[in-house]
């Protein structure tokens, strides 16, 4: 569906084997709902991916992206848990972006989800145009295709150093753009990325990825928004 806010922080990450069930049984039952809480904070996804890299993608749909600067999150985010600091030190391979909405089409929510960290050289509305043009508004014709959305990475100098992003032992990477199509069907969301989201098809709207470490497909695990508190 469509997304319910105007940002997103959007997040993938890896973890030691040994804390994987720590951090399903944190995700769940603290980190997510502690996260929803926070005003502007609307709904929170987390998605498993066994064949992708890094293995969970985990979203959150916000006010606007400026909600991930607020005095609110940021005291959160400094204020970690005894459960959150001892999860967080066992995450590996993440990825975090505050994210604004480009495009959001679509009507209900998706149990899969494709995930493109991607890189334009081209003009934003111009590169904004030929994604709607050539991927999202065809993509939306196939009947498994629920949603479609292009969310822009945002950089803030108050996005710093905090308490939490010092548990983890790598810095976190940032994504330039985010392309996000979800389906109800695996077998369909896979045939179209075969299609209208190869790299040659992207190519032609001046996105560039790398295949091997930029894509990812993901099933939904667990949900909550705010309103379920």
């Amino acid at each position: 569906m469509a997304l319910a806010g105007a940002g997103v922080l959007a997040i993938w990450n890896g973890i030691n084997a040994e804390a994987e069930a720590d951090f399903l049984d944190w995700h769940v039952n603290e980190h997510i709902p502690e996260r929803v809480a926070v005003p502007g904070f609307l709904k929170a996804r987390r998605y498993k991916g066994p064949d992708s890299w890094p293995r969970y993608f985990n979203f959150y749909e916000v006010d606007g992206w400026e909600t991930l600067i607020s005095k609110s999150y940021l005291e959160r985010l400094n204020a970690p848990s005894p459960w959150t600091q001892r999860v967080v030190q066992h995450f590996r391979d993440t990825f975090r972006t505050m994210c604004s909405v480009a495009i959001s089409n679509g009507r209900g929510d998706g149990p899969y989800v494709a995930t493109y960290r991607l890189k334009t050289t081209r003009n934003r509305a111009d590169f904004i145009n030929e994604i709607r043009k050539r991927v999202i508004e065809p993509i939306l014709k196939r009947p498994a295709i629920v949603g479609a959305h292009l969310l822009e990475g945002q950089k803030s100098p108050n996005d710093g150093p905090t308490a939490e992003k010092a548990l983890r032992r790598q810095p976190d990477a940032i994504a330039d753009w985010i392309l996000l199509i979800e389906s109800v069907d695996e077998s369909d969301l896979k045939t179209a990325m075969k299609n209208l989201l190869s790299q040659a098809s992207l190519a032609q709207c001046g996105a560039q990825w790398d295949p091997l470490k930029d894509v990812g497909v993901y099933q939904l695990q667990y949900s909550l928004v705010n309103n379920q508190l």
